[in-house]
């Protein structure tokens, strides 16, 4: 019998290439393979081999990148029943994956997969990280190193793989990492690629108390750095593009004589209408974010003092539209709605106070 013969009494049409080239020892009974028939097989000369615990691979010679990641898949998924002898019920067209329980791939491995340049392609890295729930009682072993998380992210599909977000795929790239070229890269990248924003990376970086590493920090702060330039950069194209009237960019409002009000990215002095990118980290605090009290607070205050200054400005007759980075990528013509809208309001509304406006 070859690897591709079907298995009796269960056809392999609905498994992937890769899939009928590697599975579990609870599949191969499933299709009426029992444990010393696979056991047999598996011997130095024979047709199949072990790839790790309670998983093996349908042919000698190594696995492909494509069976190695299926592999680990079938080893951290299993559920304790399966582990325990019981056969598990098998996938059908509609859920190819069920074999795979709730573990993901994360770490390197899942920013090859998410076409990250900066890391090694997947053949050459010698372990898989895979995201799996802490109750589950495995250790790593082979190939297969399994990151342990209370709180599981939801898992995306890539080339049929279930893959954690580039966010927690990074943290845990991240918590493995000394070199701090290597952090600002990945981080960078990330950014740059389009992958994610660099407040949601901070905020996954803070629930894994990866700050406190100064290599880390200072890969952080290049990270915000490149990202509020990316978000001025699409600010200045969401004028342009969208036909806006040029605003007076980067500015500081004052009374006349009188204190600071505070700074904003752009400014229509004849509208009184000002807009501010919110390149913080998102706002902390809720159930499970991982963050200190101490953490906590100095991010309430960075809020408070966000919303004191457009508080000020509004009692002057400012109005201020407030847009994220990641608004600005995904929803450019609807935040370009709202800006054009204030503009157009600005005739019916009071005269705004007289402001002193001044370059930042």
């Amino acid at each position: 019998m070859n690897p591709d013969t079907p298995l009796h009494p269960r056809p392999l049409r609905h498994l992937t290439t890769a899939q009928r080239r590697v599975m579990s020892t609870a599949q191969l009974r499933a299709h009426g393979v029992s444990g010393a028939e696979a056991s047999a097989r598996c011997r130095p000369d024979g047709p199949w081999q072990q790839f790790l615990p309670g998983v093996v691979l349908l042919h000698p010679g190594p696995a492909t990148s494509e069976e190695r990641l299926h592999g680990v898949l079938l080893f951290a998924g299993r559920p304790p029943a399966e582990r325990a002898g019981a056969v598990p019920a098998q996938p059908g067209p509609d859920a190819p994956h069920a074999a795979y329980a709730d573990a993901m791939i994360t770490g390197l491995a899942a920013l090859a997969l998410h076409r990250f340049s900066c890391v090694p392609p997947l053949p050459s890295l010698d372990r898989v990280d895979v995201l799996v729930p802490r109750t589950r009682r495995l250790r790593s072993t082979g190939c297969a190193r399994l990151v342990r998380t209370h709180a599981l992210p939801a898992a995306q599909q890539i080339s049929g793989l279930p893959v954690a977000p580039v966010e927690r795929a990074l943290a845990d790239a991240v918590a493995l990492l000394r070199d701090a070229g290597e952090v600002r890269r990945l981080l960078t990248e990330a950014v740059r690629g389009g992958h994610c924003e660099p407040a949601s990376v901070v905020k996954e970086l803070t629930a894994a108390r990866l700050l406190t590493r100064p290599h880390v920090v200072d890969a952080v702060d290049s990270l915000l750095a490149e990202g509020r330039a990316i978000a001025e950069d699409r600010l200045h194209a969401l004028v342009r593009e969208h036909g806006l009237p040029d605003p007076l960019w980067n500015v500081d409002l004052r009374l006349p004589g009188g204190p600071r009000l505070g700074g904003v990215d752009a400014y229509w002095p004849a509208h009184a209408v000002a807009v501010e990118l919110d390149t913080r980290a998102p706002r902390q605090g809720e159930e499970g974010s991982g963050w200190s009290r101490t953490e906590r607070s100095g991010e309430f205050g960075e809020w408070s003092e966000y919303v004191r200054k457009r508080e000020r400005l509004e009692r002057l007759g400012v109005t201020v539209v407030h847009i994220t980075p990641k608004k600005l990528r995904d929803t450019a013509e609807q935040q370009a709605t709202v800006v054009r809208t204030a503009l157009m309001a600005a005739a019916d509304r009071e005269p705004a106070a007289y402001l002193v406006v001044l370059p930042r």
